[in-house]
């Protein structure tokens, strides 16, 4: 089977790229991969080095927004995994534009290439931020939607699209919403990278507000391994949640980086909270349990020391994307 991967070069994307060419997901059939992704500041093929020269993968440079090329690649396909996504809140907050291009009409141009093509199944790859903040309890699925960002809304929005293309013209969509993830890869201007390596380099780390925001953290690996559950056994129309399991605040993780890099809290600059920021996250992940039979499997304990470990041996990956332009600002996002 011909499986289309969109955003396959960026941090989550490539992770499952790598994991569908080496065997890890057999359920799914895939004969040949093919990896769309723009290469914006996010999509690195360093990410795919340890699968480039595989038989089974073809990689496209373009946009997902690009109709003919979008037309052209879904030809054949029978599964397409959606990744490709702006997704970093503080950008969406300084300019929104490239959010709504790509996260909505972006996906508005896979789903209508694959209901042409006539897909048999495209997963939609969302996050628990189209939630909004909830301070207690976890969200199920049918929760209603409250995004508080600019990159939330439009993933909301880039959901309730996928969702119609589903009631309206019968394609086989199905929707997961994860929550924060890590691991190696990751783009440094997210707080685990972000914060590690700065750390390695003898930086300060920003720390929003109280440190009191909480956050659901989620292995990469653990991440990918329930979008393969959905694809090969979830539910048309149906959402499912994606969690780790382990709830840290920001204070809480940056305590366990800073042990990690052997830095003691004098590293931590507290800078001004961001505006809209949701307090707390947390899914509610019994469906994807129950019907798959998904559980993470990474510990955050293990998670972080692992991917601390990955910076702090891979240098020649992050320090290129902190030494490029604009790279200064990571320092300090």
């Amino acid at each position: 089977m011909r499986v289309l991967v969109t955003g396959g070069a960026g941090f989550i994307g490539s992770h499952f790229t790598g994991q569908l060419l080496t065997g890890a997901y057999p359920d799914l059939g895939a004969t040949r991969t093919v990896v769309l992704d723009k290469l914006t500041y996010a999509g690195n093929p360093a990410n795919l080095e340890h699968v480039a020269g595989h038989p089974d993968l073809e990689f496209v440079r373009g946009d997902i927004a690009d109709q003919a090329l979008v037309r052209r690649l879904m030809e054949g396909v029978g599964l397409v995994v959606h990744f490709a996504a702006e997704s970093h809140v503080d950008r969406s907050i300084e300019s929104s534009e490239a959010f709504v291009r790509t996260n909505v009409e972006g996906t508005r141009v896979l789903l209508q290439a694959a209901v042409d093509a006539g897909v048999g199944r495209f997963v939609h790859i969302s996050t628990d931020e189209v939630y909004g903040s909830i301070a207690e309890g976890s969200w199920p699925e049918d929760h209603p939607l409250a995004p508080n960002s600019p990159y939330a809304a439009t993933k909301a929005a880039s959901d309730l699209l996928a969702l119609a293309y589903h009631r309206t013209y019968g394609l086989d969509v199905r929707v997961t919403r994860c929550s924060n993830n890590y691991g190696p890869r990751q783009y440094p201007e997210k707080a685990v990278p972000l914060f590690t390596t700065n750390l390695l380099d003898g930086l300060p780390v920003p720390l929003y507000g109280d440190g009191g925001n909480t956050r659901e953290w989620l292995h990469v690996d653990d991440h990918c391994r329930g979008v393969a559950l959905v694809a090969a056994g979830g539910r048309p129309g149906v959402i499912y949640n994606i969690g780790g399991g382990t709830e840290l605040t920001n204070a809480e993780l940056t305590d366990r980086i800073l042990e990690l890099c052997g830095a003691d809290r004098s590293a931590v600059r507290r800078v001004a909270d961001r505006p809209g920021h949701d307090r707390r996250y947390s899914v509610d992940t019994t469906k994807i349990r129950e019907e798959l039979g998904y559980a993470p499997r990474t510990g955050i304990t293990e998670g972080l020391a692992g991917t601390v470990a990955w910076y702090r041996d891979n240098r020649a990956w992050w320090e290129p994307l902190k030494r490029s332009p604009g790279g200064r600002e990571l320092e300090r996002a």
